[in-house]
């Protein structure tokens, strides 16, 4: 051994020692050849764990290189991820051209790291080799020649698929010359999405271990395919997937990615949803003769020859299938004499078989496994009947078992090691646990032959759970802790016990602890797949439950995690989740817990008027026929439905594509529908007739949308090619093609890597022009002429999903990606509305004829109508973000003014809105009595209200351009204002006396009243001055900085103040001095406002990158640095600019207002509490002096109270 290797060894010894699992690394060191069965023995015989691990490191000095590479590979493979880091600085060097082979199969160090590390699974035990097809396999990845391509292993179950994917890339040339980025492994199964997203998520964490490209796990299916492209082409390239055992098309979608892909499959048309070259290997169900008898002879330790005449009769009724022969020579080893009562086992072939209708031969397999089970011993039988309630594809923790069982683990792992033995069951050996799993035929065979028990068997394990644990109080460090999350709701379904899936699901405790742990995507699967047994319980509970979800799913797939008691008070008083919240908030507010009622908030509104759910699987598209009268709806199930829209009772069901249906339309006579879909193809339906009138081909990829022009002479349609082609109806020719793609070939991404999918398209009421979405932007195309009219992108950095155009208004409808909807007025180009209610992704939407409605419909299988007017009347007035607040009392009154031009007074509390008056109004505030309002307009003038009689007084010379700020003095008799011409005006308005404080040379960015009749201003020319509003002179002139001053604060004792600037600058001044205290650097974006704690030793200050630091006043120290949440470019419901800053009067809390409001403990600089606005860019938040009220506005309009809950 390398002199290197050896001292790395025994600087480790002790950690080593004390903390590996000999056993399980003794197997691998023995599978490569290193290490012998007697020295295995030796090892064995020691008395405890510490001393085994100390001989065997002992015996591994002893021996060469390949010694210490297997030993590190093996704690690879066994999950001691963190001890093979500290030995890989001694690992010996061995070109990867020597060779450096091992005595076992010529595989070199080299081949077993690269493997090891890409999750490749080992050899079996008993291993066969299979040259010809492993040399069929590895040639036809050789033809893709670096290109990305398919290459397919297919055959049934158990004919070692697998086996030959492993075994091909088990070769060191091969891997060193086609793969030298590596292999990855991942093994799929049989998937739902939330399911697939958990794989996608593990392969991308796997390949970006240094989280250099993205601090977070994607969110979505779609984000998870992209993430992975770029990992594979920018970070693993010329790297190898493979694929293992796929049975869905829609499974591939998500790999599809441009890469080389090895996959193993029981179906070989799962690629033909896949684009690029693929090569197709068939693997035989059976071994042939000679290699099934080799299989039985080493099962067995005899030679070939001399096996009895029996091994011959066996390999020809199980047909030579690998599994079936393995799990009968796995009998053998254990009973040699018992040839013949396995042989008349299977002639006699009394078991049944387990599907006659599946599309493979079971036969073999069903006998082989009931003779297996007969054989067991018969104290543990009843064990081996109750693993029929686990899952294909689920790796099941010991713990779970233990739990089950009420036994000890080792107890539990003796048990289960009897079931491996046999090949009944497989374990999974991850670091110190285990994992066990049935193979999917296994669980066929258990499910079938224990029908009747299956559930008393789920109700079994539910008890033992309810015995152990709390569902909320699961730690993610338990072992079983994600299997309980993933599972518990299922085996509740599945025992029948209704009342206690609805006390897990409608519990708030559990979604915030599941959604902390797997994000939210899993529980809204559930909510779906349960909702027949949850709406048993209390149909409006779950409503309340699945809405909640729907309005926060995106904030709880997030890091940090939000708090769930704080989301569920923001929802309606009369919801099961606010009174779960409210009592859980009470509680810990006890403890000391911050929480915030929001007080002025509305009940949600339902907006949409008919629910209905037609198909069995997602739901991609819903549209009205021309009369109103019907709705014809496509999606996953491969059908057309056709239903009526005021009933929903269905009228038509056609079995339309051979894969997913993507879109339908109706044409405007209402004859003929037309379908599209991922299989190409664009298909024409005669609705009298009920059959296909004609199929339309030429696009390459998934046609997403299909839409008839107005006179029903084109079909537009739209697909994953980057195209959008118009079809003549009569003759189904294709009239003309517009490649979209190439309107994005000028954006930074490389043009090799882009993929444009043209999502869908709507026509002009004349029939001239049509609209196309893709990515985030909408075309107007005008059809007679072929150009490009406008283009308009629409701002979200999420994907349009579908769009569409009312024919009657200028309203357009929007399905965005995390599953909102809106509708927006495509004169003026802004939104008019949000619709909330689905939850799941929104695939679809589409306004009646005449415009007074829509349809939505979703993945979570339903399809939604909504009424126009009343969407749009329920987002109507909304608040404008500048607004004045005064406390009194008990009292909250707010000025606002709305975009209708009202001024309103809202109390608070009670809600009372008073509308005062119409205007142009830029600015407006409210005297400290409440007996004045004053408010400044567009065009410069400013006026004042008497609130008891409505009497108006407007200033004589007001100001030449737009008022930004105004503000009463403490006795209401003077009024000042700032304005976009630099100038500060000053109105005794009782007297008519006017000041003007002018000196700035630009824009005033705001002011402050000091005492003794002075003013504070801070201007965009980077000064700040103090005038006297009596004299108008100027009595200190501050030049504070070389760019704009963004914002001032004064301190408490009123002998410093602040200022801030987009230098990236904070400065804290005296008024005494000219030259600044303290000049506070660090901030890395525009510091954008400051504040001073009442005591004035402290100063907050917050930037545009949403960081806040907090300064000692008197010496500049920096004190805590406030990090913002990290969060992906887009979210817009998060982070963003810090904008107004204040402290509690103790000095301990600080809130700051910008993407969200946030409080902090100024103590230690960490978060207390957040609070997510429906909106986002909070420009200010007024807080009461006890600190205990927040009044803001969001970018939405929405009006927020909040009250701290005592």
């Amino acid at each position: 051994m390398d002199a290197k290797a050896r001292n790395c060894l025994l600087q480790h010894r002790e950690a080593l020692e004390k903390d590996i699992k000999t056993s399980y690394i003794m197997d691998c060191m023995i599978n490569d050849g290193v290490l012998t069965v007697s020295e295995e023995e030796k090892v064995k015989n020691e008395p405890t764990q510490q001393q085994r691990a100390a001989l065997l490191i002992k015996m591994i000095l002893k021996k060469d290189n390949d010694s210490y590479i297997s030993f590190y590979n093996a704690l690879i493979h066994e999950g001691y991820k963190d001890l093979a880091g500290l030995l890989h600085a001694g690992i010996p060097v061995i070109s990867s051209s020597n060779g450096g082979k091992d005595s076992v199969g010529g595989i070199t160090s080299y081949v077993r790291t690269v493997l090891c590390e890409g999750g490749v699974p080992q050899r079996p035990v008993v291993f066969v080799t299979r040259k010809k097809l492993v040399n069929s396999i590895q040639q036809n990845l050789f033809k893709l020649n670096g290109e990305p391509g398919w290459v397919i292993i297919y055959g049934m179950a158990g004919c070692g698929k697998s086996v030959l994917a492993a075994e091909t890339v088990r070769d060191h040339s091969f891997l060193d010359g086609c793969f030298p980025g590596g292999v990855h492994w991942v093994s799929v199964g049989k998937q739902d999405k939330s399911g697939l997203l958990m794989k996608l998520q593990n392969l991308c964490a796997r390949l970006d271990q240094d989280e250099s490209f993205s601090q977070r796990l994607p969110l979505n299916i779609e984000e998870a395919k992209d993430r992975l492209r770029i990992l594979m082409l920018r970070k693993h390239p010329r790297s190898l997937l493979i694929l293992d055992d796929v049975w869905d098309p829609w499974v591939l979608k998500a790999f599809d990615n441009q890469c080389q892909i090895l996959i193993t499959t029981r179906d070989k048309s799962v690629t033909d949803s896949v684009m690029g070259p693929k090569y197709v290997v068939s693997v035989e169900s059976g071994l042939g003769k000679e290699k099934g008898l080799e299989i039985l002879s080493l099962f067995v330790n005899m030679k070939k020859a001399d096996l009895p005449e029996q091994a011959h009769s066996i390999i020809k009724e199980c047909k030579g299938s690998p599994l079936v022969v393995s799990l009968i020579g796995a009998l053998l080893r254990d009973f040699p004499n018992r040839w013949d009562y396995y042989l008349r086992q299977l002639q006699n072939k009394q078991f049944k078989r387990i599907r006659k209708s599946s599309f493979y031969d079971y036969e073999a397999l069903d006998e082989a496994m009931s003779i297996s089970v007969e054989m067991l011993r018969e104290d543990i039988k009843d064990y081996y009947t109750d693993l029929s309630i686990l899952q294909k594809d689920v790796k099941v923790p010991t713990k779970v078992l233990c739990i089950l069982w009420d036994m000890e683990t080792e107890e539990v792992e003796d048990i289960l090691q009897e079931f491996v033995n046999k090949s009944l069951l497989f374990c999974d050996r991850n670091g110190k646990s285990f994992c066990y799993y049935l193979h999917d035929l296994q669980v066929d065979f258990l499910i079938e032959k224990n029908r009747n028990q299956l559930q008393d068997l789920h109700k079994k394990l539910v008890t033992q759970f309810q015995r152990h644990h709390q569902p909320h109080t699961l730690s993610p460090d338990q072992e079983d802790c994600m299997y309980w999350y993933n599972f518990l709701a299922y085996h509740m379904a599945s025992a029948n016990m209704h009342k206690e899936l609805c006390a897990l699901m409608f519990s708030l405790d559990w979604i915030k602890a599941k959604t902390e742990l797997v994000g939210p995507a899993h529980l809204i699967h559930e909510f779906v797949e349960y909702r027949h047994i949850l709406d048993e319980k209390d149909c409006a509970v779950c409503e309340n439950f699945q809405e909640f979800l729907s309005l926060n799913g995106h904030l709880l797939g997030r890091q940090p995690f939000p708090n769930i008691v704080q989301l569920g008070l923001c929802e309606p008083e009369t919801s099961e989740v606010y009174q779960q919240a409210k009592l859980q908030a009470k509680q810990e507010v006890d403890n000391g817990m911050l929480y915030l009622e929001w007080i002025n908030k509305k009940n949600n509104k339902n907006l949409s008027r008919l629910v209905v759910r037609p198909h069995t699987d997602a739901v991609y598209h819903a549209c009205f026929s021309e009369d109103g009268q019907r709705i014809a709806s496509c999606g996953v199930d491969k059908t057309l439905q056709v239903f009526k829209a005021e009933t929903g009772e269905k009228l038509l069901e056609i079995k339309a594509h051979e894969d997913e249906v993507l879109c339908c339309a109706f044409s405007a006579d209402d004859r003929f529908i037309a379908t599209c879909s991922v299989d190409k193809k664009v298909k024409l339906w005669d609705l009298t007739q009920k059959e296909c009138r004609n199929t339309m081909f030429g696009h390459t990829n998934s046609v997403n949308h299909c839409r008839f022009s107005p006179d029903d002479k084109l079909l537009a349609s739209c697909s994953a090619d980057g195209t959008l082609k118009l079809w003549d109806v009569k003759s189904a020719n294709e009239r003309e093609s517009i490649n979209v793609k190439q309107f994005f070939l000028n954006s930074e991404e490389p043009q090799e890597d882009m993929e444009v999918i043209v999502k869908c398209c709507s026509w002009s009421a004349d029939g001239a022009r049509i609209m196309v979405a893709a990515k985030n932007k909408i075309f107007l195309f005008d059809i007679h002429a072929s150009g490009l009219l406008a283009e308009i992108h629409t701002g979200h950095h999420s994907t349009i999903q579908y769009c569409d155009f009312s024919p009657q208004n200028h309203l357009a409808v929007v399905a965005l990606s995390q599953c909102c909807v809106e509708l927006w007025n495509m004169d003026s180009c802004l939104k008019v509305a949000d619709c909330r209610g689905h939850l799941s992704w929104v695939h679809c939407v589409m306004f009646s004829p005449d415009g007074s409605s829509f349809l939505t419909s979703s993945d979570d299988q339903t399809i939604r109508l909504w009424e126009t007017k009343k969407v749009c009347e329920n987002s109507a007035i909304v608040l404008k973000q500048e607004i004045d607040v005064v406390f009194q009392e008990n009292e909250v009154m707010v000025l606002a003014v709305d975009n209708v031009r009202h001024l309103q007074l809202i109390n608070g509390k009670t809600g009372q809105t008073d509308y005062l008056t119409e205007a142009q109004v830029s600015c407006c505030c409210l005297s400290p009595h409440l007996e004045y309002i004053a408010f400044g307009g567009e065009d410069g003038a400013i006026e004042i209200l008497e609130l008891l009689n409505n009497r108006i007084f407007q200033s004589r010379i007001g100001h030449k351009k737009t008022v930004r700020h105004i503000q009463f003095t403490d006795d209401g008799k003077t009024l000042i204002s700032s304005s976009d011409d630099s100038s500060i005006q000053v109105w005794n308005w009782q007297s008519e006396e006017y000041v003007f404080l002018q000196a700035h040379q630009e824009t005033v960015k705001d002011f402050r009243l000091l005492k003794n009749s002075r003013l504070l201003s801070w201007s965009f020319d980077g000064t700040v001055k103090v005038w006297s509003i009596i004299t108008g002179r100027i009595e200190k002139d501050f030049v504070c900085h070389q760019d704009t001053v963004l914002s001032c604060d004064i301190s408490p004792d009123a002998t410093k103040f602040s200022s801030t600037s987009a230098d990236k600058t904070a400065k804290i001044w005296s008024f005494e001095l000219l030259s600044p205290l303290h000049e506070l650097r660090g901030h890395k974006g525009c510091v954008r406002c400051s504040a001073f704690s009442v005591d004035s030793t402290l100063l907050a200050t917050g930037d545009d990158n949403g960081e806040i630091r907090i300064w000692n006043v008197s010496n500049g120290e920096l004190l805590h640095l406030c990090a913002p949440i990290s969060v992906e470019e887009g979210a817009a419901t998060h982070g963003g600019w810090v904008t107004d800053l204040c402290f509690s009067p103790d000095s301990k809390m600080l809130v700051s207002a910008g993407g969200y409001l946030k409080w902090w403990s100024v103590d230690t600089g960490e978060s207390s509490q957040t609070f997510y606005t429906n909106g986002t860019n909070l420009k200010k938040i007024h807080v009461s002096p006890d600190f205990k009220t927040y009044v803001t506005v969001d970018n939405l309009g929405i009006l927020y109270i909040l009250q701290m809950l005592e």
